[in-house]
């Protein structure tokens, strides 16, 4: 899934688009994403100046939009029928490793289950065979008017 594929999908725009491109995907079960991180993000003039380091809060975030992606994907939706994911937890995030400037970040998002209009998903941010970031992330879908 490419990136005009992804801007189908989401409702996220620059410069809050944190997946660049999906690189597996099972329907209902599982994706793999990537988000390149360069120096030409605009949080890191101010995070940090002297050792620019990627906000643990766009992790989490850029596995919710793996997490959205899976979810829009799955059930066929675009975001042109105004829909929208929303985060409605966050347990057990940990983050193990700083995501800098040049790292390939691969989002690694299992469903663990749907009920009631509450998805639960596993995620991991790997950079390499290193695991930058984890957590279990719960999401609802929404139409907005």
């Amino acid at each position: 899934m490419d990136i005009h594929h992804i801007l189908k999908k989401l409702p996220h725009r620059y410069p809050f688009l944190l997946v660049d491109r999906v690189l597996e995907f099972k329907t209902g079960e599982s994706i793999v994403a990537l988000k390149n991180v360069t120096m030409n993000e605009p949080y890191f003039v101010g995070h940090f100046p002297i050792r620019p380091v990627m906000p643990g809060v766009l992790i989490l975030e850029a596995m919710a939009q793996a997490a959205a992606l899976l979810a829009f994907e799955s059930m066929g939706t675009q975001t042109d029928e105004k829909s929208v994911v929303y985060f409605a937890g966050i347990d057990g995030a940990r983050f193990k490793r700083p995501v800098e400037p040049g790292d390939q970040l691969h989002l690694h998002v299992s469903l663990l289950r749907a009920k009631a209009g509450i998805y639960k998903f596993a995620a991991k941010a790997m950079v390499g065979a290193d695991l930058a970031a984890e957590a279990e992330l719960m999401c609802t879908m929404r139409q907005v008017p």
